[in-house]
């Protein structure tokens, strides 16, 4: 569905404006936090843009040793690009490789350079940064050229497919037979618990559990393989990543480098559900969320999962909140309408009454509060019971919404979900189920209009109310950030997480008044783009 589709749901525009406007009064004092924080995993970030990569023996990344050795000498507030390249211009070491193994064993004295000092060493580093954002500027044009070359999928939604043995080898002729059977993107799930980790594994890996590690040598290799299986098929096979938890920046820059297509990249999960300090999340999915916006890359959000812990017929309406928040916060960080996969889910206990036409109501709303979005739609997991002949209906139900509401990205469903790890025929049966209903029902859109104040379309705006109202108690919050204490108050996903607690709050620091960072300098100048 475009905005020039007929609106399936009589909503008032001014409520729909009346949301927007609260959801900008929420997320704006978030973003002026975020504007004068930075994080370790910003600052590393930017120096992966300048080039440095690779590990030690005991695989910490050389990007690691290289900010925690400028934190402890100098500081981070100042920017890590400033003394690092101060350094490099007295000769502390030839290249940035050097500098940071030698910063490793102590043998490089850093400092926060005066005057011309500082203008040469800010100079520099911006020369070499920008490289990195040139890589991703040459990295998108030829996902354009290939997507030229090879075309798009004809048929709407995108088929999404999960693949992730843990081994990247074993993952990648798992995803090209994926796309041959007609998955239209391939996501790679991460390792359990890679969230967590404060630095980016380095290689190729092959001991991932119930996932494959996310590292710049694993995205290169998956990305060439679909390469070749969209140039054998005639159409571009998408490849999506998760750029989330305390390397959310490093990820993300990484995935720019690779040139992945989608990444997941949602605004609170890393908070709600990884227990992430709230300042250390939105700070580092700024500056990812920009890096993605650079990259022409579509994000995914995760209000799917508020559902897997709270009701989805009682919590519909954070879900609209969420995703009204993130609009709002990816638009800030110049993203587009094209690339908001905004997340929402088939969970409604299929023992309720009204549970099917309740799950087109809510999916119709999605639908139409953001017409150019492509909007990512998730399937049953929380009811799944280990009844495979129910959870394959169940499965054909969500297909059956998503075809008749005009979803942009279809996130395939299987019969064991939740239950056990599923085989790879349970693959096939769930692409069958996929294309059995989108070939039969894929035109309902056109025909479907459900009455004006019939159930449908009552209860959609019943949730968009309940939506407004808890935007606007959000926004009654005390304090200079409103959000930060609904989120501390437990009003998304029942989960409580206070702006002064959580995993990785050591790694955020406020900034100084000569914060100098070439790399989102250069993504600010690039922000209308």
């Amino acid at each position: 569905m475009s905005s020039r589709a007929k609106p399936l749901l009589d909503l008032d525009p001014a409520t729909v404006r009346q949301a927007r406007a609260l959801a900008r009064k929420a997320g704006r004092p978030v973003v002026k936090l975020a504007q004068s924080h930075t994080t370790v995993s910003v600052e590393r970030a930017t120096l992966r843009l300048a080039g440095l990569s690779g590990a030690d023996h005991e695989r910490v990344p050389w990007v690691n040793h290289l900010v925690d050795a400028v934190r402890a000498e100098v500081g981070l507030e100042h920017g890590v690009t400033t003394p690092v390249y101060d350094a490099l211009r007295r000769g502390e070491a030839p290249d940035l490789l050097t500098l940071a193994q030698k910063a490793a064993s102590g043998s490089v004295q850093f400092r926060l350079p005066a005057g011309r000092e500082t203008t040469r060493a800010q100079a520099l580093a911006r020369r070499e940064v920008s490289r990195g954002i040139r890589t991703i500027d040459k990295q998108r044009a030829n996902r354009d050229r290939l997507i030229t070359r090879h075309g798009d999928p004809e048929q709407r939604p995108w088929i999404y497919l999960i693949v992730a043995t843990g081994d990247i080898y074993e993952d990648i002729p798992q995803a090209q037979n994926a796309a041959r059977e007609g998955a239209d993107i391939i996501a790679v799930i991460r390792s359990t618990g890679q969230s967590l980790l404060d630095y980016v594994p380095e290689g190729a890996t092959r001991e991932g559990y119930a996932g494959t590690y996310a590292t710049q040598e694993n995205f290169r290799l998956m990305r060439a393989a679909l390469d070749e299986t969209s140039k054998e098929l005639g159409r571009y096979i998408r490849l999506t990543n998760y750029a989330s938890g305390l390397c959310m920046p490093e990820i993300a820059t990484l995935a720019g480098l690779e040139r992945l297509d989608m990444m997941l990249n949602d605004s609170m999960y890393g908070i709600l559900f990884r227990d992430i300090n709230p300042i250390r999340t939105f700070v580092d999915q700024r500056f990812s969320r920009q890096i993605h916006a650079r990259a022409g890359i579509i994000i995914n959000t995760g209000e799917d999962n508020y559902l897997t812990t709270a009701d989805a017929v009682e919590a519909a309406h954070t879900v609209t909140v969420s995703q009204l928040l993130n609009e709002y916060f990816a638009k800030e960080a110049g993203l587009e309408d094209w690339q908001l996969g905004l997340g929402h889910a088939f969970e409604i206990n299929p023992e309720l009454p009204d549970s099917f036409r309740m799950e087109l109501a809510h999916a119709l709303l999605a639908r139409q509060l953001f017409p150019d979005a492509p909007l990512k739609w998730m399937p049953p997991t929380k009811h799944m019971t280990g009844d495979v002949f129910r959870g394959y209906l169940l499965d054909g139900f969500f297909n059956l919404v998503g075809a008749m509401t005009g979803q942009g990205i279809l996130l395939v469903g299987m019969m064991t979900e939740a239950v056990v790890t599923p085989f790879l025929s349970d693959r096939d049966l769930a692409l069958q189920n996929v294309r059995y209903v989108l070939n039969a029902a894929g035109g309902l859109t056109e025909d479907f209009h459900p009455p004006r104040d019939g159930f449908i379309q009552t209860r959609a705006r019943q949730v968009l109310g309940d939506a407004i109202d808890l935007l606007t108690d959000i926004t009654q919050e005390p304090g200079k950030a409103p959000l930060l204490e609904a989120i501390a108050d437990g009003t998304f996903g029942l989960m409580k997480r206070p702006a002064d607690r959580g995993k990785g709050l050591d790694g955020v620091v406020v900034r100084a008044d000569d914060y100098d960072n070439p790399a989102t300098t250069m993504l600010e100048e690039g922000s209308n783009r």
